[in-house]
């Protein structure tokens, strides 16, 4: 009789051992499982492909209010494009884009990031996202060469808006040479609606004329020089023209170190906020700019002229209120913030670094607002006197 309970009971544990492995299997396929041949992980069941944008363009915002897997595709390359006029510059870039491209997630997301290399000088390339917990920002799990591919997986625990870059050595001429870009984390409940959004970057370029460059050291010489001073950031040096385009700029390592910079701009060249640039926009509306500066040395002195930000979310935190009333806002190298912003007048508004000789280096744009005239807050019985080509009141 004895043996009989003690094999019911047996059955009984066995079986509600096996409801239990059910009950956590299928709570487990809620949450969704990620098997590589290293690790598992665990992270949201529903998948979305990003929604990528490029300067000035920003996806639409967040409708979801649970955490997804979300799955990124970045590509390295270098991309020959116009940086001022008829002057050529070979750029280093996230999928051939300078800035790269817009990500927009939310706090709670698993970003499964997609990595592969296509620089065809052979150059490894990773990518530091600051929104990323862990070493280097994801730097040592991303770094590939041409015709390599990787991809890993990061959970986005904290809102706000960060810069991501190119961190490979040298890291600082990855950065000069247009690897940098914005990822933002919405909160769980959103951002506040707003009519515009858009994506500006600033950066510096360090270049110098070609028949200016330096004589290119070979590739011995610089392995030798690189063993010789134990300093990878060594290895690469400066850039170095062919001779055959007249209108080729290339990269000047040094004018880097000086902090002496040919160009400052906005989205990657002068005037991409000019002429058909123009960021656009309507009397009543309420602007919001994702603003980054991808240094790689300067701090950007933030302005709007015309404006008062009605909130800045300094540093890019969303976690905290925003400040308000602000008329210009520091924004260091490798950092960002959001500015919101009322147009209440049409006409031209101008986007500039107040480290106002900047602005003759390439650091300025536009913003134009149609609309009806507001007499009650702007106006004068005079005729406005216009400045043809002037970088800041066109």
């Amino acid at each position: 009789m004895r043996s009989k309970y003690y094999l019911l009971s047996l059955i009984f544990l066995v079986g509600l051992g096996l409801t239990w492995l059910v009950i956590a299997s299928h709570a487990a396929n809620r949450k969704g499982l990620i098997k590589t041949s290293k690790v598992v992980i665990h992270a949201p069941k529903l998948k979305e492909k990003a929604i990528l944008t490029y300067a000035p363009n920003v996806p639409p915002p967040m409708t979801r209010r649970h955490p997804a897997l979300v799955e990124i595709h970045m590509i390295s390359t270098r991309k020959v494009m116009k940086v001022k006029g008829e002057k050529e510059y070979e750029y280093w870039t996230f999928n051939d884009h300078v800035p790269g491209p817009f990500i927009r997630v939310r706090v709670g997301d698993t970003l499964e990031v997609h990595h592969n290399g296509s620089d065809n000088m052979g150059m490894p390339h990773n990518i530091d996202l600051h929104a990323v917990t862990g070493p280097g920002g994801g730097a040592p799990v991303l770094t590939v060469v041409k015709g390599e591919s990787r991809v890993a997986w990061f959970k986005m625990t904290t809102p706000g808006l960060y810069v991501y870059h190119c961190a490979a050595p040298p890291v600082m001429d990855h950065i000069a040479n247009g690897m940098y870009g914005l990822i933002l984390v919405e909160p769980a409940n959103g951002l506040p609606k707003v009519d515009k959004e858009y994506y500006v970057m600033q950066s510096e370029i360090y270049a110098k004329e070609a028949n200016s460059a330096a004589v290119a050291p070979t590739e011995h010489e610089k392995q030798m020089q690189a063993a010789k001073s134990g300093d990878k950031d060594n290895f690469w040096g400066e850039e170095v023209a062919t001779g055959k385009e007249s209108n080729r700029l290339v990269f000047s390592h040094q004018d880097g170190l000086d902090e002496h910079p040919m160009f400052v701009v906005f989205n990657g060249r002068v005037g991409s906020l000019m002429n058909e640039g123009v960021l656009k926009a309507k009397v009543g509306d309420r602007v919001r700019i994702f603003f980054g500066n991808a240094g790689p040395n300067l701090i950007s002195s933030f302005h709007v002229i015309g404006t008062i930000f009605n909130k800045v979310y300094r540093e890019g935190d969303l976690i905290d209120p925003p400040a308000h009333g602000i008329q210009t806002t520091l924004v260091p190298a490798g950092g960002a913030t959001v500015v919101e912003f009322h147009l209440q007048v049409p006409g031209t508004y101008t986007l500039v670094d107040h480290a106002i000789f900047r602005v003759e280096k390439g650091a300025t744009g536009f913003i134009k607002a149609e609309g009806k005239p507001n007499y009650d807050i702007y106006s004068s019985d005079q005729d406005p006197v216009l400045c043809p080509g002037c970088l800041i009141h066109p």
